[in-house]
């Protein structure tokens, strides 16, 4: 049986999140839990937007995944879920996070040989989602080709802990958790992303666009993207738009031949100048990205940078959810 999470009267788990959070406060004002999705904010679920690793040669190709608790009051499980960027297919792990505690590991170690994009849950110890919007991460990525950034994981808040509580039995092995930002529900997540600065390629710019879908069933795999719609402007206001399709992650350099304008990229944004774009799905989808650019230049040349960042969130979608399943986490005490 699959269940839903509904808006609920006050149960004893809110109870605990609850004091937690009066418990753990720090001085300045609160974010509220209505922030819509960020990585300048702790959540309940966190989405990692790139990870990859190789089998054969973790120093060319690797990721560092860092998660923190940072109530200090609860401890916490966290359920992992591994999202094959190429073939959509999940492989999933539980972390258990003590109160103030930090935790880090490689992917080479848990998920070798595989790229995508990681989903970090709060649950109790049974394997339910929990109102618990302590958790934050960053991630390390070093991909083959010499591209390498520190990503800051994404975060997606639950409301308030007393709009918030699951009204399933610990038996039921599927949760859907609508992300609409509704009282009882998930935060809301991107529909349109934006990459605000692409410098030109001829300059030795190589930047790689990742794209991931948000939702899906999670036990059995992440949805698609399917079809995206794009518009790229140049730095005096022109524009040429492009359609381009993807599984559940979209990987790719930004070059002649991604993606397709007429002009192409390399004329359109020509040597010295830059460019910025924006990307969506007609189908009301929510998605999330980052952008990492590498320059051979970078040691030589006062304006050749590497690095990457998080894509830029313009609109929201309250029409995505994500299922997960749902077992014991094998974490001791806790919420």
């Amino acid at each position: 049986m699959t269940h839903t999470f509904t808006r609920a009267a006050l149960s004893l788990l809110a109870l605990f999140v609850l004091a937690g959070a009066a418990l753990a406060a720090d001085p300045g004002i609160a974010y509220p839990s209505t922030a819509e999705a960020s990585d300048q904010k702790a959540g309940s679920v966190l989405y990692y937007n790139a990870y990859t690793s190789s089998a054969s040669a973790s120093n060319a190709a690797n990721s560092r995944i860092n998660i923190t608790n940072t109530n200090s009051t609860f401890d916490i499980s966290v359920h992992l879920f591994f999202v094959d960027g190429s073939n959509c297919s999940v492989a999933d792990s539980f972390i258990c996070l003590t109160r103030n505690q930090t935790s880090s590991f490689l992917t080479s170690d848990v998920d070798p040989g595989v790229s995508g994009y990681i989903v970090a849950l709060a649950t109790d110890t049974q394997g339910r989602p929990v109102n618990f919007n302590f958790l934050i991460g960053d991630e390390y990525v070093k991909f083959a080709t010499g591209h390498a950034a520190n990503l800051g994981a994404v975060a997606i808040a639950a409301p308030s802990a007393a709009e918030f509580a699951p009204e399933v039995p610990a038996t039921d092995p599927i949760i859907t958790v609508p992300l609409d930002g509704a009282p009882g529900h998930y935060g809301r997540v991107p529909r349109v992303l934006a990459l605000d600065n692409i410098p030109a390629r001829a300059d030795g710019n190589d930047t790689l666009l990742i794209l991931n879908r948000v939702g899906g069933n999670l036990a059995i795999g992440a949805s698609t993207l399917g079809t995206l719609f794009g518009i790229l402007y140049d730095d005096a206001e022109t524009a040429a738009s492009f359609s381009f399709s993807g599984s559940c992650q979209f990987r790719a350099s930004i070059t002649n031949n991604f993606p397709r304008t007429t002009p192409r990229v390399e004329t359109f944004i020509p040597k010295g100048r830059s460019g910025w774009m924006k990307i969506f799905s007609l189908s009301n989808i929510g998605i999330l990205g980052a952008a990492i650019n590498m320059n051979t230049n970078a040691d030589a040349s006062a304006g050749a940078f590497n690095g990457g960042h998080n894509l830029h969130h313009l609109t929201l979608t309250a029409a995505e959810s994500i299922t997960i399943p749902v077992f014991p986490s094998g974490c001791g005490g806790g919420v």
